[in-house]
């Protein structure tokens, strides 16, 4: 009895794939609804956390080097840091990490950019330790960078993929 339900399971689940591949369905975090994006070149703030970002949206973008860019990704980064909870001694307990991206895509070819502003927020603990509070914040800062990629990609998607306004 339970091997005919089986069964029926393992028909139902293939009559549902046939039926969303047919209705034209593509993931958001699929590599086809990002394949426009990979000839995108992206342009950060020459910093560390600039470096870092422009590592990460070229990861989510899927760019690749080998063909010529049709768009130009300009961002530019204002990170701020304030101090959460107090110790008995009046020192920070934790800090707060905010990144704020304001990027443009330019299309190369001419036409109208568009733009857009995304914000991340990260929190990591406060040490008395000077490296242990470097790497605590440079982990922070990785992880505001890895959030805002995200971010921007799907940002991008929204704004060059099949529901986007009209291309230039």
């Amino acid at each position: 009895m339970t091997g005919g339900r089986h069964g029926l399971g393992l028909v139902a689940a293939a009559a549902l794939s046939v039926a969303l591949s047919a209705c034209g369905f593509t993931p958001l975090y699929g590599e086809a609804a990002t394949a426009g994006l990979s000839r995108v070149v992206v342009e950060t703030p020459d910093t560390r956390l600039g470096y870092r970002l422009r590592e990460r949206l070229e990861d989510a973008l899927l760019y690749d080097r080998a063909v010529t860019p049709d768009w130009r990704l300009d961002v530019a980064l204002e990170p701020s840091r304030r101090p959460l909870g107090r110790r008995i001694d009046d020192t920070a307990a934790r800090y707060e990490m905010t990144l704020v991206g304001q990027w443009t895509l330019t299309p190369l070819s001419g036409g109208e950019a568009r733009t857009g502003r995304e914000t991340v927020t990260v929190t990591y603990a406060a040490s008395d330790q000077p490296y242990a509070a470097i790497a605590a914040q440079e982990d922070a800062e990785g992880r505001a960078a890895e959030a805002l990629a995200q971010r921007i990609r799907l940002a991008l998607i929204h704004a060059v993929g099949p529901t986007a306004p009209a291309r230039p």
